[in-house]
């Protein structure tokens, strides 16, 4: 059993390197299983709010310090520095060759006839190899002969001649070697091959997913301008609701369908939230009016996640670093009439940075944008879409505890009070991703209506009980007093 399991092991590495085109690590693990891949989702939905607050720091700098207080300049800038992904075209020969390909088209299998001139066009050309023979059998081979008289001696060419099959039917023939379970697994990654986007697919979700984009991170910088952080991560924390509004209107996979358990542990956890941020002294007051703006983000994140869950349900149908460099490219070329408008406007007179604002504007932009959001889109679809946006949810108490170790802020017994929610929602609903058809809440009040029903329906039954009962025991005194009588 061993020695089978590593044969088909070792077939289908050879089917994975083989037939697949370029597959970054970090994006290609179709080898990993289900628990394996939903737990380097949260490892890396960890690291993503990590590097969120550190970026979401530069960016205050960048208003408050620097007083750059150009929302939609820096919103273009960090949606621009997506093109360094398209650095790949330079580097990479399967990107370039899939600007050659007009179309793209599912290859098809036909049956090939037993027909020596049809089989012979499956090959490839004739290669002739050295025949290696044993010296001692071929000793022992000419000693026989020799002994044998009036034999013909018949003489064999010590060369060898292969010819290769077709790739086309090779995979099927290292498909068929290997067993059940591995079979389904090497189809199903052959399939999800064959339909990845093309180029001319992935420019145009690009587009739609450029405009989303771009809208979210500009309410999301004006958001951030008028307001403090952790107001900003407050309202951002509704994205996990209005992303569970979007995967039950339009589902991409099953770890995405709505569930009771889901939307309890999404409410549970922006209680939570709201409980953390209460303790911050900053937002005591009440929540301004300006938070619209974050609210509108929310949104956006929202429909842009759905939006490409939707048209790609699976990391191994789009190249991401392609993807998000044609989101910058598109950024750069279609929005850049934005600062006309809102310079002759005066809603944002046109300014062009210092050099030192272009460091904290690149580094911000480098790692907060560039970085952060191709591993938070990895994340999604190693997790699911209402997983990464409930991580978002995180970034409060991550950022108190930055405060508390590098500032030494003190906060009250709320913060701590508050963060159990938070942190017990975003593992509950790594739980509800991993069991896909398990929904506690509604069983529980399944359960409960159950029992409710029951009673009721029991009460009645002890009643019409009671009253036989009561008319059988009245029955057999008055047998008996008429047996007396007689």
């Amino acid at each position: 059993m061993r020695i089978y399991f590593i044969h088909d092991t070792i077939l289908c590495c050879y089917y994975a390197v083989q037939h697949a085109p370029f597959k970054p690590a970090m994006l290609r693990l179709s080898g990993l299983s289900k628990p394996q891949r939903l737990i380097l989702g949260v490892v890396v939905l960890l690291v993503v709010n990590i590097l969120w607050v550190a970026s979401s720091e530069f960016t205050q700098y960048i208003f408050k310090q620097e007083h750059y207080i150009k929302p939609f300049f820096i919103a273009y800038a960090k949606s621009a520095m997506f093109m360094v992904y398209l650095l790949g075209f330079l580097v990479l020969k399967p990107w370039r060759q899939q600007c050659s390909r007009n179309s793209k088209t599912l290859p098809r299998f036909e049956p090939v006839e037993e027909h020596p001139i049809e089989v012979d066009k499956l090959l490839g050309d004739s290669v002739f190899v050295p025949l290696k023979s044993d010296d001692k059998c071929n000793s022992t081979e000419s000693d026989d002969l020799s002994d044998r008289e009036n034999t013909t001696i018949v003489r064999f060419n010590n060369l060898l001649e292969i010819r290769q099959l077709s790739d086309i039917y090779a995979e099927e023939s290292v498909i068929a070697r290997l067993s059940y379970n591995a079979s389904i697994r090497a189809e199903e990654a052959k399939l999800r091959a064959l339909s990845k986007l093309s180029l001319k697919q992935l420019a145009k979700v690009a587009i739609i997913y450029c405009i989303l984009y771009f809208v979210g991170n500009f309410c999301y910088q004006k958001g951030l301008y008028e307001n403090e952080t952790n107001i900003v991560n407050v309202m951002s924390s509704a994205t996990c609701l209005f992303t569970l509004i979007g995967s039950t209107i339009f589902p991409s996979n099953s770890a995405d369908r709505f569930s009771l358990s889901k939307l309890t542990a999404v409410t549970f956890g922006m209680c939570g939230v709201v409980f953390v941020s209460l303790s911050d002294t900053k937002i005591k007051n009440g929540i301004p009016a300006s938070a619209v703006w974050t609210i509108a983000s929310a949104v956006f994140t929202a429909i842009y996640l759905v939006v490409l869950k939707k048209k790609a349900d699976h990391e191994d149908k789009l190249d991401l670093p392609m993807f998000l460099g044609f989101v910058g490219f598109f950024s750069t070329t279609l929005l850049w009439p934005g600062f006309f408008i809102f310079h002759y406007s005066k809603l944002e007179l046109f300014e062009w940075p210092s050099d030192k604002q272009w460091m904290f504007l690149a580094i911000s932009g480098m790692v907060g944008t560039a970085l952060t959001e191709i591993l938070w889109i990895w994340g999604c679809y190693l997790t699911s879409s209402l997983m990464g946006t409930l991580a978002t949810s995180l970034l409060i108490p991550f950022s108190m505890i930055a405060d508390m170790i590098l500032k030494g802020v003190s906060y009250t017994w709320m913060f701590y009070v508050g963060s159990i929610p938070v942190f017990l929602s975003f593992f509950a609903l790594t739980l509800l991703t991993y069991y896909e058809n398990w929904d506690p809440v509604m069983t529980a009040i399944k359960k409960i209506l159950h029992c409710i029903c029951r009673h009721r329906q029991l009460i009645p039954r002890l009643l019409m009980y009671k009253q036989v009962n009561t008319l059988s025991t009245f029955e057999c005194e008055n047998w008996t007093e008429n047996r007396q009588k007689v």
